[in-house]
């Protein structure tokens, strides 16, 4: 019996590995067409290069990147390894939030934010910007996500919300041009998500892992002090643990006093 189980459960974290390849497939297509104000449902998938229409049997994630080499089957211009990488990182993500969370009605909350983060991350990491669209399809998807897991009460979802919102906003107010507004945005759709105290957990995390890596960027020439650098992808890797983590590690974090 026992063993039945187990191979159920590698089983359903196969599917939801897979299911995260072609989630991550459509991310790819967010990803390109929303900072062109392009529909990314209507107009079928074409090669960025040359505009080619991609055909059915080299639209299979993943696999298709490796069995083309990595380039377009029309005019063999090489496909950015940004497609493949996308892919395969919401499928391991997928399939760790199945096997932190199991089968239940939060795990689909939780696998929104994943690929919100995954195309809001990667956007900013190459336009320095958080869409705005992103953001409000996220909150209307979040209300509807937080009536159907019920893991979160109203109270805690706004005080998420609220929290998370202004503990960016005060430092944009008093250091102007620090923090882009698309970076409030974004904090207070995770602290809507999340809620109280995990959302605030989150945006905290993400802020030391971006204040490290900034300081270590200007302190090896990387960067200088005044380059913009992207806090978007941040908030994202601030935001896995305390989804996944968030009441171990508060929990860890208090026992201190």
């Amino acid at each position: 019996m026992s063993f039945i189980l187990i191979v159920d459960e590698r089983i359903l974290t196969a599917i939801f590995f897979f299911l995260g390849l072609v989630i991550g497939s459509f991310l790819n297509v967010c990803i390109y067409r929303l900072p062109r104000n392009e529909s990314v449902v209507i107009t079928p998938s074409h090669c960025p290069a040359c505009g080619s229409r991609i055909g059915a049997r080299d639209l299979f994630p993943l696999l298709s990147y490796i069995r083309l080499k990595g380039r377009c089957r029309a005019c063999g211009k090489a496909i950015s390894p940004q497609y493949p990488l996308i892919e395969l990182l919401t499928g391991l993500l997928f399939a760790a939030a199945y096997a932190h969370t199991g089968l239940t009605a939060l795990l689909l909350k939780q696998l929104f934010l994943i690929a919100v983060l995954i195309v809001v991350s990667l956007i900013d990491l190459k336009y320095l910007i958080i869409p705005d669209r992103v953001i409000v399809f996220s909150l209307v998807m979040g209300i509807l996500l937080n009536l159907i897991a019920r893991d979160l009460s109203l109270l805690s979802a706004i005080l998420g919300f609220s929290a998370t919102a202004a503990f960016l906003l005060v430092p944009a107010l008093i250091y102007r041009g620090g923090m882009g507004g698309g970076d409030i945005k974004l904090a207070a759709v995770i602290g809507f998500f999340l809620g109280w105290p995990n959302g605030l957990l989150a945006v905290f995390l993400g802020c030391l892992l971006g204040a490290v890596t900034g300081l270590t960027l200007v302190l090896t020439g990387l960067k200088g002090r005044k380059d913009a650098i992207p806090f978007g992808p941040y908030l994202a890797l601030g935001t896995l643990p305390a989804m996944f983590f968030g009441d171990k590690l508060l929990a860890w974090y208090l026992g201190f006093f």
